[in-house]
Formats: C-alpha cells, structure tokens, sequence
C-alpha cells in the first residue's frame, strides 16, 4: 500500500474542505492518506460542512489561534501554516516515510504576509530537495503542457530562455511520459512569437534558441515537432499526435488547459527524487468553507500519483 502526503495547504481556502472530502468518498484500498495540516482546525471545519473525521490519519502542526482563522482572507498565520504543512511532507518524502505529496492550494500572498518568499510550491519543493534539473508539467484529458519558464513577467520570458533550459525541460517530460505509458515519448516544442517568429520577422528567439533546442533534443533520440504557431499548436488534431507540448512560459500553457480541463486539470513537479501532484487551481477564497470545492481535480491528482 502506498501512502500519500496530503497537504492541507491555506487553512482559509477550500484545501481544509478538498481533504476531508477525499478521505470520505474517495477511499482506496492501495492507497493511505495522510494529512499534513492542523487537526483542531480539520475538526473546525467538519464540523461546520458535517464531513466526517473519523478514520482521517493527520500528522497535525500547530497553529497560533487556530481559533480566530478568518475564512476567505489572507493572513500570515495560515501562509505559515501552509509552508509548515509543505516541508514536513517534503522530510518525509525524502526520508521515505511516505511515497508521494499530493498538494492542496497555497496563498501566494498569504506566504508573503508571513516572510516566506517564494511564488509557489514548485520552488520551495526545488529547494527543500536539492533538487538541480526541474519542471513544471500540468495536465488533463488529452494534454499535457511542461513549461520553460514559471512565475516571471512577460518581459523577463525572453532573456530567460536558453537552449539548455528548453532540453533540459523536454528530457524531463519525455523521461516521465516513458515511464507512465511504457514507450518513447513525442513532444510539439512551441515557438515564443506569433506564427513562430515567421523566419526572423517577428522576433529572433525561435531562430537562436528554440530551433537550435530541438535540433539537440531531435539528436538525442526523442521524438518533437515544432517550432510551432502558439495560436494553432493546441488543435485538436496536434494533440492527439503528441504526449506533451513544451511551453515558452506560463500562460502559454496554462491558457489552454485551463480553458479545456479546469475541474480535472492536475500539476506535476518533474525531477524531483519523489512523486509530487497537485491540484491545477488555487484557494478560492470565495468560496471556501461553503462545501461548494470540487474534488475533482485532487482526485485526478492522486490517481496520477499512485500509477
């Protein structure tokens, strides 16, 4: 049997309502859930949603006045908490003690309130681990998207792409699409420009960096078209004759797959020496508490978790 971290992420978002959810209608028997989060406050909020507790394992980190958690709102306390819940499961999957972390949704700017500065989990799971060559891949139904560059504006994408990140990134997504599907793996490299750069005229990146990327990742043995138009890579008739699209940056992927697989959509940090999931949306903070959250998406994240 497996076990899976389960973090709770913000205590004033859905991930408190997510997790209690699946240990009561999502139970398996291959599978045993842990969740890291506080268990005063698990009890709050099963309470209030009248989700059962009973069963749940948690491996419970204190909360200053768990009590006065406001739902909906950002505050120090809970970005704190979420790191505390985070790197406890990180210990623990690099110690060996679970065999996976499925992530529940953090506040960006409830870690910022607490002077934790990081713009995601993908970082701080990177750092925690050691870990050097890393990516982030997101998916759902027939699309799976890598992307180059994270969490950086538009005006840095450019300067920050480079031949070496760009192989490095497919490496990683054809490594892991070998080991699910069992065969080699076919990548669509996307260009950065409009219509890819149509030969130079609309900007050089595709000519000094992203061809020159695919002609080594083309000379290592794996599969790829492009440079191709980001306005058309995305057709239907492309996805289904690739595994994965390696995306200049950030919205150039998530665009579409939000746009196609909101509710099943699922993160996955690859290069890092465990398995590590997570749901593709955020807190909703608008929602939070009301027993409105769909699991969805954390349900997909733990079925790709355990294959």
């Amino acid at each position: 049997m497996k076990k899976l971290a389960i973090t709770m992420g913000d205590p004033a978002g859905i991930g408190p309502e997510l997790c209690l959810k699946l240990c009561a209608d999502e139970k398996r028997d291959d599978v045993e859930y842990i969740i890291y989060g506080n268990k005063a406050h698990l009890e709050r909020i099963s309470a209030f949603l009248q989700l059962p507790l009973v069963g749940v394992k948690i491996k419970n980190h204190p909360i200053p006045q768990v009590e006065d958690v406001k739902k909906g709102e950002v505050q120090a306390k809970c970005g704190q908490a979420s790191y505390d819940f985070l790197t406890s499961a990180i210990d623990d999957a690099l110690s060996g003690l679970v065999d996976g972390i499925v992530t529940c949704p953090i506040n960006k700017a409830a870690l910022e309130a607490a002077g934790i500065h990081y713009p995601g989990h993908t970082e701080i799971l990177v750092e925690k681990s050691g870990t050097q060559a890393h990516a982030m891949m997101l998916g759902g139904g027939d699309l799976n998207c890598s992307l180059v560059t994270t969490h950086i504006s538009i005006a840095q994408v450019p300067k920050m792409l480079t031949k070496k990140r760009i192989v490095e990134v497919a490496n990683l997504t054809s490594e892991l699409i070998e080991k699910k599907e069992g065969r080699p793996a076919k990548l669509a490299i996307l260009g950065l420009n409009p219509h890819a750069g149509e030969n130079g005229l609309f900007g050089d990146e595709e000519e000094r960096v992203i061809i020159p990327a695919i002609q080594e990742i083309e000379a290592s043995g794996i599969e790829v078209i492009g440079p191709l138009p980001p306005d058309t890579a995305f057709l239907p008739e492309i996805r289904a004759k690739v595994d994965a699209h390696i995306c200049m940056y950030h919205d150039q992927g998530l665009i579409p797959l939000k746009t196609l697989y909101f509710d099943e959509g699922i993160n996955t940090t690859l290069g890092l020496p465990f398995i590590r999931t997570s749901v593709d949306h955020g807190t909703a903070f608008d929602i939070a508490w009301q027993g409105e959250a769909s699991i969805t998406s954390l349900v997909a994240a733990v079925n790709f978790a355990v294959l």
